[in-house]
């Protein structure tokens, strides 16, 4: 059986985007140097086996063309933790998500990195 471990991406302020992680929810796991010389942060979220890697290189300009990529996080009540989110200054869209929730839309939500990677939030049972 083959199983999917881990997802690496590319962060310019490594400090910044452990500390947006940790309010997500993800625990910062290893940190170390690569064989070429880059940070890197291992982020783990409790009870999963698959884990975000988090890579600084210093030589490597970080850009993340607008829905190019995204990582996806499911949570049991999805109007708490985006509330809980926003009282951390996370920014939530789509606007009016409160609203869109109440009405029976698919609930969906999504927040951006301090590189622009986006994280969707979606609600799991």
């Amino acid at each position: 059986m083959i199983k999917f471990l881990h997802t690496r991406i590319r962060v310019s302020k490594p400090a910044e985007s452990i500390e947006f992680y940790k309010k997500v929810g993800f625990q910062l796991g290893q940190q170390k140097k690569s064989p070429q010389g880059n940070e890197l942060a291992f982020m783990h979220l409790p009870d999963n086996e698959h884990f975000l890697e988090l890579t600084y290189s210093s030589d490597y300009q970080v850009t993340v063309p607008e829905d190019l990529i995204h990582t996806c996080v499911g949570v049991p009540d999805i109007i708490e933790y985006c509330a809980k989110l926003e009282g951390q200054g996370i920014e939530i869209w789509p606007d009016g998500w409160r609203e869109k929730f109440s009405t029976g839309e698919r609930k969906m939500a999504f927040i951006t990195d301090p590189d622009g990677y986006e994280v969707e939030i979606l609600e799991i049972r």
